[in-house]
């Protein structure tokens, strides 16, 4: 079982439903340590002053805002403090929408909302949320606060689960009017053969069809390393046209 990162409980109208929240996904990614070439030995890093130039120790680290005409204002830990959202544990479902109508543009990251306990005062709740969901094909609209800051949150229903998916907010997706489409009106002949295109590519969704082949390569090239057999690069392709 993945870990906790947040528990509390889910209101809805006058059902109290305790859960936790548990990451949905999981990063597979082959992550590198920064070395001295020379000897491998790991780097480190530390901050530092760039006009007294020695070494700012943790404690005085401050926090700087830099306005567009390049003055910098400096925020303390107090003035930050003030704006941090209420610490709550729970969160409040406030609508109810059409699953079809949430863009999935605005959907952030993703989380699994399960039963907090297997109580079965717990359990009859979670199951009727997840039931009656189910049946009405919506999405509830809520909001949740982690690591001192609030996500307006969707939760659905995904394989029988309650899944939470982060938000952005509407001023934090750009227009799609700002977006140049340019070309003119197609004709209907090259109308007609892409549709033709697109239905003899149109298949079932199937996530294990897809891989990340960058990964899978670089995970060879660990295998080997470690092997100690060489690794041969390739010839630098061209760079593509603009």
């Amino acid at each position: 079982m993945p870990r906790t990162l947040w528990s509390g409980s889910l209101s809805f109208g006058l059902v109290n439903v305790p859960v936790e929240l548990h990451p949905a996904t999981q990063d597979l990614d082959l992550h590198f340590h920064e070395l001295h070439e020379k000897d491998g030995t790991r780097l480190v890093r530390r901050r530092y002053c760039s006009c007294e130039d020695v070494e700012v120790p943790w404690e005085e680290i401050g926090h700087g805002y830099e306005l567009d005409d390049g003055q910098m204002i400096t925020i303390t830990d107090d003035e930050l403090a003030s704006v941090r959202p209420k610490k709550t544990r729970t969160i409040d479902i406030e609508a109810f929408v059409e699953r079809a109508q949430v863009d999935p543009i605005y959907y952030d990251r993703p989380y699994a909302l399960v039963p907090a306990g297997e109580e079965d005062g717990t359990l009859r709740a979670y199951t009727l949320l997840v039931e009656v969901m189910s049946r009405t094909d919506r999405a509830a609209l809520g909001r949740i606060v982690m690591h001192n800051k609030e996500h307006l949150a969707t939760i659905q229903v995904r394989d029988g689960v309650l899944a939470l998916t982060t938000m952005r907010f509407h001023d934090e997706v750009r227009s799609s009017a700002d977006v140049p489409t340019g070309g003119a009106e197609p004709t209907k002949s090259a109308v007609a053969d892409a549709v033709s295109i697109i239905d003899e590519l149109t298949t079932e969704w199937d996530p294990t069809a897809y891989t990340d082949g960058y990964r899978e390569r670089l995970a060879k090239v660990v295998t080997r390393k470690r092997k100690g057999q060489p690794i041969e690069a390739p010839e630098p392709a061209p760079e593509p046209s603009p």
